[in-house]
């Protein structure tokens, strides 16, 4: 179900000027909250994601030839963060949570802006009578309902640095990326969740959705996808969903 935003301008403050941004879109996922979300767009290939445009915006003409283009550049709002407290320093999950860096120097969604990005798969572009222009597209990373305010074609003449550095992050190429953890969902939990969507869970589930600096075999982690409560264990290496329930 699409949560739609309210929220129909975004001020953003740029130097001692403010500018309104109209979100163009919003996108539909399989996510109701952020636990569970994949730290980067396109790490998990495999979740789905539908882009669909405001009316103003849905015309064919606005995406006129990128159905040429693989990927594209979505630029979005991290709208559940609006009413947090911004400070210049955060502590990265990569760090273990202990140690603190600049904003600036992080990816993190408590920004002044609140402005994220992702690089998204382009499936398919889809006109439809309802919504007008529809964009499918695979890697999201965005909590359903999130405001997309531009997208751009991804270029990798432009966009890809062979020779880049990632610095604490120490983050590999989306293609070289792999599972760090061997998923287990017994066949009677996997019978309940919905078969179009199981393997976008186990992509989740396998890069390890737990906070890194947590790791307690004995605790339960929950999150929703799709709208089933998912709860799931880790010792070491393995992750076993204990229970699968569909929200009420």
């Amino acid at each position: 179900m699409l949560f739609l935003i309210s929220l129909t301008k975004v001020k953003c403050k740029a130097m001692h000027n403010k500018y309104d941004i109209t979100p163009i879109a919003h996108i539909r996922t399989g996510f109701s909250s952020k636990f569970g979300i994949p730290r980067q767009g396109g790490v998990v290939s495999e979740i789905c994601g539908t882009i669909i445009f405001e009316k103003e915006f849905s015309g064919p003409d606005w995406t006129r030839g990128l159905e040429a283009f693989s990927h594209i550049w979505a630029l979005w709002i991290f709208s559940e963060n609006t009413d947090e407290k911004i400070g210049a320093t955060v502590r990265p999950p990569k760090l273990g949570g202990n140690k603190r860096m600049g904003v600036f120097a992080t990816r993190s969604p408590f920004r002044p802006n609140f402005v994220g990005m992702s690089v998204l798969k382009l499936e398919k572009i889809e006109y439809t009578k309802e919504h007008g222009t529809i964009l499918h597209v695979k890697g999201a990373d965005m909590v359903d309902g999130t405001p997309i305010i531009d997208i751009k074609p991804y270029l990798p003449l432009a966009d890809k640095v062979d020779d880049a550095s990632s610095g604490f992050a120490q983050a590999t190429s989306y293609e070289n990326a792999s599972p760090s953890l061997k998923v287990n969902i017994p066949e009677n939990l996997s019978q309940i969740f919905p078969k179009e969507h199981i393997r976008e869970l186990e992509g989740i589930l396998s890069f390890d959705p737990r906070p890194a600096y947590i790791d307690d075999p004995e605790r339960v982690y929950a999150f929703e996808f799709y709208g089933y409560n998912i709860c799931f264990t880790v010792n070491g290496t393995e992750l076993v969903v204990t229970k699968i329930s569909k929200m009420t």
